[in-house]
């Protein structure tokens, strides 16, 4: 395992962990030195990662995220009613992607985490100042949906699906 490999291995180690992770474990873990831990520690701070150091061992200081990409198909009619499905179970919608036969991939940043949000997009759309991207592409399309959890993102799935705008493939 390479130092980067190992750095990355480090950080998810303990961003998975929900309790502090000691160096002495991590050395273990990792069959190396507690001295290259502290190393390695210090590279992941300077990459951009708080990583604090407690008397227990090390924690992470960033909210923790999923992510999954739903392809989905609606009306127009149904757009509200898809994207409140999903902020209502907790769910972030990052953006749309659609991927066009002659331009390629297109994808917008929507970042809609509440109905309000949801709201202030409609009226953007009903008032004319733009028209769904989904409509290029016969009304499929994708969103990448950030959750505090897998589990949040399984039931955004299941609604998704219970409402048929999920595309199974």
């Amino acid at each position: 395992m390479t130092g980067s490999d190992r750095r990355n291995a480090i950080v998810e180690r303990i961003r998975n962990s929900n309790v502090p992770v000691s160096g002495k474990a991590l050395a273990s873990e990792f069959d190396v030195s507690r001295q290259v831990i502290v190393q390695d520690i210090a590279l992941i701070r300077a990459a951009g990662h708080d990583i604090i150091s407690t008397n227990r061992g090390y924690i992470i200081n960033e909210p923790y995220s999923a992510k999954r990409v739903f392809k989905v198909r609606h009306t127009d009619e149904e757009l509200e009613e898809e994207l409140n499905a999903i902020v209502d179970l907790g769910g972030k919608v990052c953006n749309v992607i659609v991927n066009h036969r002659v331009y390629g991939r297109l994808e917008a940043e929507l970042n809609i985490t509440s109905r309000r949000k949801v709201a202030e997009f409609i009226a953007d759309i009903k008032n004319g100042k733009s028209s769904p991207l989904k409509n290029i592409t016969s009304d499929y399309h994708y969103h990448t949906v950030e959750a505090d959890s897998e589990d949040t993102l399984d039931l955004i799935g299941e609604m998704l699906r219970k409402k048929g705008f999920l595309i199974e493939t």
